[in-house]
């Protein structure tokens, strides 16, 4: 399987990635912890507005409130992501696609919930059940992610860590509509993998925060 290949890739990096993995060791047990905390507070501060979401959800088009989609995360393997759904039903008939500003799959409500992110709420059970965390890089499709792995160089190095909720490259680039959006944005994430602390992760969320203030997501 994919992620059994992956684990062999990540293994030879071993001795290259090793030093920095004991450097964040207690990084990573704290940032587990405030992932943890962070999230279910912000599920039941946000319950009124989950609930307000779920039923203008199900009433703005025909389709589940809740959508879900596998992704490739920590060591390669596969999980299930949730989000509020955005689109109309049977949108990837044809196969993955990714989406852009003009996509005509998007419903009307799912721009609005695009613009200040609030169809990625669901994702804060992904980081309470452990798949992801706050900050880290954003998790693709396998269908993606076995081509950006053959034309990033490291890009394996991204599987190290477990995928976020925001990322360097969602501040820093955004969404990617193609493969070429998607190499770009990858740069962003292999920085972050090298560069990763507290700070670091302070400064990715509270600028997350201003892009959902401002309204500038999409």
């Amino acid at each position: 399987m994919f992620y059994k290949t992956l684990e062999i890739e990540l293994a030879d990096k071993k001795g290259q990635w090793q030093p920095m993995q004991n450097k964040h060791i207690l990084y990573g047990i704290t940032k587990r912890v405030i992932d943890v905390l962070f999230s279910i507070t912000a599920i039941i501060l946000l319950l009124p507005l989950i609930i307000f979401i779920a039923i203008k959800t199900k009433f703005s088009s025909p389709g589940n409130v809740f959508y879900s989609q596998q992704r490739v995360g920590y060591k390669g393997v596969p999980f299930t992501i949730y989000k509020f759904r955005s689109m109309y039903a049977d949108a990837e008939v044809n196969g993955p696609q990714l989406s852009s500003d003009t996509d005509g799959r998007i419903t009307p409500w799912g721009k609005i919930m695009r613009k200040w992110r609030l169809d990625e709420i669901p994702q804060l059970w992904n980081i309470i059940k452990g798949d992801m965390s706050l900050v880290g890089p954003r998790p693709e499709r396998q269908f993606y992610t076995n081509q950006l792995i053959q034309i990033v160089p490291n890009y394996a190095s991204l599987f190290l860590v477990k995928p976020g909720l925001t990322s360097l490259g969602m501040i820093e680039f955004g969404y990617a509509s193609n493969l070429n959006e998607l190499i770009e944005r990858a740069e962003y994430d292999l920085i972050y993998i090298q560069k990763r602390s507290f700070l670091l992760d302070m400064a990715i969320i509270l600028k997350t925060f201003l892009i959902i203030l401002l309204g500038k997501g999409k």
